[in-house]
């Protein structure tokens, strides 16, 4: 029996497909070195973890209400909202989901119908093309340029614009580039969105991983008329190295959040009880910790930066926030390995895979082709073993 036309639509998660081949490799007792995962190496701060302990021991296990979130950790959300963002919502804005691509997911679920538009700008994070499609939209994507940071500029943006147009997918800081929008250009962006009236879900997980004193800010914050029209997603994942305990979170009008919690309450009830206690004592704990992983990403960035442009053929700039490199790689297309020629990422992905032992991730997941995403969220004595066998799986191409 056929599955549904919008499951038939969606195409796996190409990053969780090379993930689950180095895993396997590892089983087989291969030395991979996987360097594909969105995942911190680090393990959830300690008074993260015992607010977790505590939140079982005081037997914290049941149902919780609302079913949106406890309102001691919507209450944390508002207050980080405010602290950080510049944005003021109350409870009734806030939504908590289990991980932030839940939030993404419920977002779309509750404003987007059959045939309604989603432009998503390149290179995208490979979930967002697919969520769209779900539920029946249709992804729009746009070309960014190199000279332009890989970012969405208001021309490009207003040129995608037709009557079926309801929402603009944005991420900064960029999975997988690293780019991140200045507020200038998030200002520019919210004005073609509010002539419009086209909604923003603006995915801001990666906002606490940013370097050179690059800052965070959100296109929410740049009007009231942009706030109206935004859906601001983040979550405890990437900052507090939470992945496990699956916590997103959104900000947005109460109409929004309302559309977003019927969804909720009709599919997974409430996020894990657990795991919200957990969530409250990384907002409002200590958060020491964030710079700390910050700071030894920072180091890591600069030495696989620097690994990667001193191969002959590679460029990459250096990013300027979350964790990945996003070298172009277009130089060793066309080369063999053996009887294989390397057509495009997909294929030099698999050779490094196979042959050098490394998992990486093909640019063609994003909707660039000339590209490879590289993550520097593991040790550096792994980054190092990895940029030699990356190097000398490229030197021995033909």
């Amino acid at each position: 029996m056929p599955l549904s036309h919008n499951v038939q639509r969606v195409q796996p998660s190409v990053t969780m497909q090379i993930s689950a081949k180095a895993a396997q490799m590892k089983r087989d007792g291969i030395d991979v070195i996987a360097l594909s995962a969105g995942e911190p190496d680090f393990d959830t701060p300690q008074n993260i973890k015992d607010a977790g302990i505590r939140a079982i021991e005081e037997g914290f296990t049941k149902y919780t209400t609302p079913g949106s979130g406890i309102i001691e950790l919507k209450e944390a959300i508002c207050r980080k909202f405010d602290r950080d963002n510049g944005l003021v919502y109350n409870t009734d804005e806030v939504i908590v989901n289990s991980g932030a691509k839940h939030s993404l997911f419920l977002a779309v679920a509750a404003l987007i119908n059959p045939g309604d538009e989603v432009i998503i700008p390149t290179p995208y994070w490979v979930t967002y093309i697919e969520q769209p499609r779900l539920v029946g939209g249709e992804p729009v994507i746009v070309e960014t340029r190199v000279e332009n940071g890989l970012k969405l500029t208001p021309d490009e943006f207003r040129q995608a614009i037709t009557p079926r147009t309801r929402m603009l997918f944005l991420c900064s800081p960029s999975n997988p580039s690293g780019s991140v929008y200045a507020r200038e250009e998030l200002e520019s962006l919210a004005a073609v969105a509010v002539e419009h009236g086209i909604y923003v879900l603006s995915d801001e997980i990666y906002e606490k991983l940013v370097y050179d004193g690059v800052e965070h800010h959100s296109i929410a914050a740049c009007s009231p008329e942009a706030k109206a029209l935004s859906i601001v997603v983040n979550g405890v994942s990437k900052a507090y190295s939470m992945t496990g305990w699956r916590i997103g979170y959104t900000g947005a009008s109460e109409e929004i959040i309302a559309g977003m919690n019927k969804v909720q309450s009709q599919e997974i009830s409430h996020p894990s009880s657990i795991s919200q206690k957990a969530a409250v004592e990384a907002l409002e704990g200590p958060q020491e910790s964030v710079e700390v992983m910050r700071q030894a990403f920072d180091e890591r960035r600069r030495y696989m930066v620097e690994r990667l442009n001193a191969i002959e053929g590679i460029e990459c700039t250096l990013p300027k926030g979350a964790f990945y490199a996003y070298p172009d790689v277009t130089a060793y297309y066309g080369r063999r390995a053996g009887d294989r020629v390397l057509a495009d990422s997909v294929a030099l992905c698999e050779y490094l895979l196979t042959e050098g032992k490394v998992a990486c991730v093909p640019g063609a997941g994003f909707g660039t082709h000339q590209h490879m995403r590289i993550s520097y969220a593991t040790s550096m004595e792994l980054i190092e073993a990895a940029m030699d066998r990356v190097e000398a799986a490229l030197g021995a191409l033909k």
